[in-house]
């Protein structure tokens, strides 16, 4: 007689049966026993259905951090259908193993999907802060930053490779990143631009604020929203003036990002605009503002 959890994964084939939270969450933690079957189960599924299933999994994995389906996902990123990896992919999203880092260089690399290449590009990023922060063993770091760098020169990946890789590689203070970054920031492609844009926000280097300063006046409304995101990743008062003209802009996203920027920046001029949006007829802009000065009281607190 099947063991409790082997009738659920059998019922995982059945198209006709609903996929209710409460079974989905005894997949959890699998054993390797329990996998073996999974994966024998698995073979035999429907694309659509194993879709259906990797989406739940996903959703519940953000929903109860209690729940792990890595041993599931990481299974999936050979799966025969291109949605499924990229959906294993972001369930792997929490995942530091630095095991994973093989498999998502193949996948950028190699994949036969421009979404798998591009959703492993962006999974590589968080391997770029984590050695940023000294996390990661420099022979991790520097196959990572090859492969990026890699996905970035190549001229025959589809652009939204391309930028996802360069996003990702932004934060490594090398030569190579720079030219990339300004490569991309002079090119005719829009997307790639604002890719360049925050791209500048996430390399922490100052030395971008002038052309970020001249962003934030671009006529083109995702430009200006990456901007004023760059901005207060960079944290430099200097572009506190500017922030504050945008967050009467017509666009509320943009507004938002402003608003968000300022509360990152911090100073006299950020706080009382702040201070002001607090008053602010629209209640978007109040949660935000409240959120913003509460990062800067926060900031300012002595450790």
């Amino acid at each position: 007689m099947p063991s409790p959890i082997e009738g659920t994964i059998a019922d995982l084939g059945n198209s006709s049966k609903p996929l209710p939270s409460s079974k989905l969450a005894k997949l959890s933690n699998l054993n390797p026993e329990e996998l073996g079957f999974l994966k024998r189960v698995w073979a035999t599924i429907e694309p659509k259905r194993r879709r259906q299933v990797v989406s739940r999994l996903v959703e519940l994995a953000e929903n109860d951090f209690e729940l792990n389906f890595d041993s599931i996902f990481k299974n999936c990123l050979g799966d025969q259908d291109a949605e499924v990896r990229s959906k294993a992919i972001e369930g792997l999203w929490e995942n530091e193993e630095p095991s994973l880092i093989n498999p998502l260089i193949n996948l950028l690399g190699q994949d036969s999907s421009q979404k798998v290449q591009a959703a492993a590009a962006t999974a590589l990023g968080k391997f770029i802060m984590l050695a940023e922060h000294k996390k990661l063993r420099s022979c991790h770091v520097s196959k990572v930053c090859q492969a990026l760098l890699t996905a970035i020169g190549d001229k025959s990946k589809p652009i939204e490779v391309k930028r996802r890789a360069l996003e990702a590689a932004s934060p490594i203070s090398l030569p190579q990143v720079e030219r990339a970054i300004t490569e991309a920031y002079q090119s005719h492609n829009a997307k790639l631009r604002v890719s360049s844009i925050y791209a500048m926000g996430k390399s922490c280097n100052p030395s971008w604020l002038p052309i970020l300063l001249k962003e934030l006046g671009s006529a083109d409304t995702e430009i200006r929203y990456e901007a004023a995101g760059a901005c207060g990743e960079l944290g430099e008062e200097e572009a506190a003036p500017q922030l504050i003209k945008l967050v009467d802009d017509l666009d509320i996203e943009l507004q938002l990002a402003a608003i968000r920027a300022l509360g990152k920046i911090g100073g006299t001029e950020a706080k009382n605009c702040l201070e002001q949006c607090l008053d602010d007829s629209s209640e978007a802009i109040q949660q935000a503002a409240e959120q913003a000065l509460h990062k800067l009281e926060v900031g300012e607190e002595p450790l």
